[in-house]
């Protein structure tokens, strides 16, 4: 998607199924926050379960000196949002 910068995709707790993904998002432009235009970009594209259950929009996302995504930071930061 054009609006978005950067995204990351990680697997938190959920209560029911064990693990659910979440999508960290990093919009392009600081007044996009549309995460209903983010599912339906993606309804088509991935299979049901693979969907992010939440969408957090995020000024940048953690990256170790090698510029890599930090996920396990993401996963801890994150691990609540389901609950």
């Amino acid at each position: 998607m054009p609006q978005v910068h950067e995204s990351a995709v990680v697997a938190v707790p959920h209560r029911e199924l064990g693990e659910a993904p979440v999508a960290v998002v990093v919009p392009r432009d600081k007044d996009f926050a549309d995460a209903d235009a983010i599912r339906a970009g993606i309804v088509d594209r991935l299979a049901r379960y693979k969907q992010p259950r939440a969408i957090v929009f995020v000024d940048a996302l953690p990256k170790n000196a090698m510029g890599k995504v930090q996920k396990t930071q993401l996963r801890e930061d994150y691990k609540d949002v389901l609950a």
